[in-house]
């Protein structure tokens, strides 16, 4: 994950996370599509969570320089509250807290786009930028930088093993020290670069650009969602590797029939029950 932020000098602060898993780069395109469907379900009721509005192919959107220009497009709304930290909660308006993404996914590079185009506008964006590679890590320059934004940039290796979760987020059936699949024998993963030890293994490399202007609010808000970043990613991903015996197999056919099946379970999930998952501090 890299972070670019400007303050009044307009200094900029860059962090490339790289996430490693022990997949194929092609099973990851199934695994990721199954895990954000179900990871949607569990965050999602009680009025608020995940409304997903389109979900279609698209042609001639250049990523990447213009390497990768189509795939499918994904536009979701989500619905936060309890979400979002408390003194934001207190200084945002009621019904404003509603968080569009965008997302172009021309596998295996992917733009994701978070705004908050009823309130804050153009104040606010974080986009995502995520190349998906074999090997573990040893890219040195995945989105093509240049200039300063190569030279400023601080390189962190997230381990979905060995890296403190939340007491809040920790499941035991998702704790990748523990699970071993039954259907390829992977994990479970133990020990310092754990990767080094699997085959096959690869990379998410992930650059996240944050521009967030209210005054007085800066510097705590993106730290604020770099703390959010990392532990998404983190939980994510340990999610995507417990859950390998739900998605291995699956063909992207079979993976375009649950997005389907989840948007309607979402539509309904929202309007009833709890509020679920992951809370604001």
């Amino acid at each position: 994950m890299q972070i670019k932020r400007r303050n009044k000098k307009n200094e900029q602060n860059e962090k490339k996370n790289r996430v490693i898993l022990p997949v194929t780069v092609e099973e990851y395109q199934v695994a990721q599509l199954y895990s954000v469907a179900e990871a949607s379900k569990n965050e999602t009721g009680g009025g608020e969570g995940i409304e997903v509005l389109k979900n279609e192919p698209f042609d001639n959107y250049p990523l990447l320089g213009g390497k990768y220009c189509k795939g499918q497009y994904t536009y979701k709304i989500y619905h936060l509250k309890s979400k979002v930290p408390a003194f934001i909660r207190l200084l945002a308006p009621e019904g404003s807290l509603e968080v569009h993404e965008e997302a172009w996914n021309a596998y295996p590079y992917c733009r994701t786009v978070i705004s908050n185009p009823g309130y804050m506008k153009d104040a606010f964006y974080v986009t995502i930028e995520t190349l998906h590679a074999p090997g573990h890590g040893d890219l040195e320059n995945a989105h093509e930088l240049t200039g300063d934004k190569l030279k400023l940039r601080e390189v962190v290796t997230i381990d979905i093993s060995n890296d403190p979760v939340k007491q809040a987020d920790y499941k035991p059936s998702e704790d990748p020290t523990k699970f071993k699949s039954e259907k390829t024998g992977r994990g479970p993963l133990i020990g310092p670069q754990w990767w080094k030890k699997c085959d096959p293994v690869m990379t998410c490399y992930k650059l996240v650009t944050c521009e967030f202007k209210w005054f007085g609010l800066q510097t705590r808000i993106e730290k604020f969602i770099q703390d959010v970043e990392r532990r998404l990613f983190t939980n994510f991903h340990r999610q995507v590797f417990c859950w390998m015996d739900r998605w291995h197999g699956l063909t992207m056919e079979d993976i375009r029939r649950l997005e389907d099946k989840t948007k309607e379970e979402l539509d309904q999930q929202r309007q009833v029950g709890e509020v679920r998952g992951t809370r604001g501090e």
